[in-house]
């Protein structure tokens, strides 16, 4: 009986044992859906705390302890090889972006990861550490190169969230300082071939107060890459390529090692094509349409002409607004000078065609007498301008004819006790009002001159007949029919804008 309880008993606690333990197993599943720490088991625990407490006593006291002990001795102050040797720094830079380029105050934005490395002995350590990474707060502790961007007129450090700054010191005393900054640096713009202009904007830096004596720069296997992620804000221009040079420069203060990027750049020429030469263009042809406007409509050749002028004119000064004030003229500014200059021609064309056809000093002519029939005939007497007449009988009775320019004509009637004089008005257009050509145009010639003689000079050389075709009097003369001037312009005008395009854009293509 009592063996049979205690067997009883037995089993019972191995129920329960197992109990708990299926509970363990599957306790960790559930827990692995939650983030966080694990608990751990007792001996995982207490290695844990081996583990950190042989690493807080072991690791960290001999990390500060190398620290303090490079640091307690280091004077900041001085160079390393003071008084020895030059230190020797190198050169690396990454590009971050790059732009954008300011036209009016020739300067340019850039992005870069400076680095810079040299050699240090008093910060040779022994250690099982193979390097030390120190941030911006332990800059200050060491010595640091002191360099300048020469042609920088803005520099900021970025400081969000901590100084953008690093110091790593390596076992050997190698020492690697790397720091990120936007620099605002000057770039000179020659704009003489603005919009077809290229452009090399430098980046030279150098020690402000150590000589080349002291300190020398040089390059770390000189490598730039830029392309359209670090280089999209330039907008108007395009990169096409980077080039370095190192040169040795005489100051008051010593012989100063320098070292200049130069970041060449070009313009597109897209964006000032469809600002500046489409629009110069097209209103330059507009003017030419006063050619296919009569001559006797005279508020519209003028209104087309002064419009033309003065939208050239908005235009010039329109691609001023945004330039800077140099005191040459820039490729596009002579592009919009010579198309002022064929407007205002344009609008000079039908000033002197007007001047000439209309202008002119026209004599008076005495009316045309015409008498009634009388006994001894019809009579007609005229006194032309000339003073010369013709007689010829007609009718029974003499007849007086002569030629005259003016249109109108009186005639007078015999009355037994009065004259009655009728007014008639010819209606002869203004082509006709010349003599005919060419023989009457040689006695027109010398016979109808203004009392001034203030249009002698035109009237050697331009025809004055619409249909006129030349005779001897024009030989050994430039002839010019001033009543063809505008046939004359409609062919001119386009001819010499089209050979002037031609020759304009072959030199500045390949300048």
């Amino acid at each position: 009986m009592v063996h049979s309880f205690l067997l009883v008993v037995c089993l019972g606690m191995l129920c329960m044992s197992e109990g708990p333990h299926v509970e363990s197993e599957s306790a960790p599943s559930a827990r692995d859906d939650v983030y966080g720490p694990q608990p751990q088991a007792p001996e995982e625990k207490l290695l844990s705390e081996e583990t950190k407490s042989t690493m807080r006593l072991g690791n960290l006291p001999a990390a500060t302890h190398i620290l303090n002990s490079i640091l307690n001795n280091y004077d900041h102050k001085l160079r390393p090889g003071i008084g020895e040797r030059p230190t020797v720094v190198t050169v690396e830079l990454s590009v971050n972006t790059l732009g954008p380029i300011s036209i009016m105050d020739m300067e340019y934005t850039i992005d870069i990861t400076f680095c810079q490395t040299w050699y240090d002995e008093r910060l040779r350590y022994n250690g099982s550490f193979e390097s030390f990474v120190l941030n911006g707060n332990m800059v200050s502790q060491l010595w640091i190169p002191d360099t300048v961007f020469r042609n920088s007129k803005r520099t900021q450090e970025h400081v969000i969230t901590m100084p953008n700054q690093m110091v790593r010191i390596h076992k050997d005393g190698k020492v690697l300082y790397t720091i990120r900054m936007t620099i605002d640096a000057g770039c000179l713009l020659y704009m003489l071939k603005f919009p077809m202009d290229s452009h090399s904007c430098p980046l030279s830096f150098s020690s402000f107060s150590y000589p080349e004596s002291e300190m020398i720069y040089k390059w770390e296997n000189f490598k730039l890459e830029i392309d359209e992620r670090n280089s999209w804000k330039l907008f108007q221009f395009d990169f096409t390529g980077v080039t370095n040079t190192t040169e040795t420069i005489s100051t008051p203060a010593g012989d100063f090692t320098v070292m200049t990027l130069y970041f060449n750049v070009s313009r597109r020429f897209g964006f000032v094509a469809f600002q500046n030469y489409v629009p110069s263009s097209v209103t330059t042809m507009l003017s030419w349409v006063s050619f296919w406007i009569k001559r006797d409509s005279a508020p519209a050749r003028t209104s087309l002409g002064i419009t033309s002028v003065l939208t050239m004119t908005t235009l010039g000064t329109f691609s001023r607004k945004n330039f800077p004030r140099v005191s040459y003229i820039t490729a596009l500014d002579f592009y919009i000078a010579i198309c002022f200059v064929f407007c205002f021609c344009a609008l000079m064309e039908f000033a002197v065609l007007n001047f000439l056809t209309y202008n002119r000093t026209k004599p008076r002519a005495s009316p045309k007498l015409r008498h009634g029939t009388g006994v001894h005939g019809t009579w007609m007497a005229s006194s032309p301008s000339d003073g010369r007449g013709n007689l010829r009988w007609g009718g029974g009775g003499p007849q007086i004819r002569a030629r005259s320019r003016t249109p109108p004509r009186a005639h007078v009637h015999q009355h037994p006790e009065a004259f009655v004089c009728q007014i008639e008005d010819s209606e002869e257009s203004d082509e006709e009002e010349g003599p005919s050509c060419p023989a009457q145009q040689s006695l027109s010639l010398d016979t109808t001159q203004s009392p001034g003689g203030c249009c002698k000079w035109y009237k050697k050389y331009f025809c004055m007949v619409p249909s006129c075709e030349g005779s001897i009097w024009q030989q050994g003369r430039l002839f010019i029919h001033i009543y063809r001037l505008d046939n004359y312009s409609r062919v001119i005008f386009p001819v010499t804008f089209f050979f002037f395009n031609v020759l304009y854009w072959l030199v500045c293509l390949n300048l």
